[in-house]
C-alpha cells in the first residue's frame, strides 16, 4: 500500500513576506560543467513542446528560421534605447 503525503502546498495567504536563505551551505551546480559556451534556457508552451520531440528538433527548426530571415547590417542589429 502506498502512502499518502499530508503535505499541501502553502497558499499566498500562509507563505512569509520574505525567507533569508542561507548562502553558506549553497553548493556549486553540479550540471554546469555539461553545458557548452553560453545556454539560455527557454521554456515552451504545452502546445508547442508537444510538437517537439527534443531539443536538437527545437535547434534544427529555429536555425532554419534564422537562415531564412534576410541579412541585416551591423548598424540595425543593434538595440536601440
Amino acid at each position: 500500500m502506498k502512502k499518502t503525503s499530508t503535505y499541501s502546498r502553502p497558499t499566498r495567504s500562509e507563505m512569509r513576506g520574505e525567507y533569508r536563505f542561507d548562502y553558506r551551505r549553497a553548493r556549486p551546480n553540479r550540471f554546469a560543467p555539461h553545458l557548452k559556451g553560453k545556454v539560455v534556457a527557454v521554456v515552451l508552451d504545452p502546445d508547442v513542446a508537444s510538437v517537439f520531440g527534443s531539443s536538437q528538433t527545437v535547434n534544427a527548426l529555429l536555425r532554419s528560421v534564422i537562415k531564412a530571415l534576410p541579412k541585416q547590417t551591423k548598424t540595425s542589429t543593434r538595440l536601440k534605447k
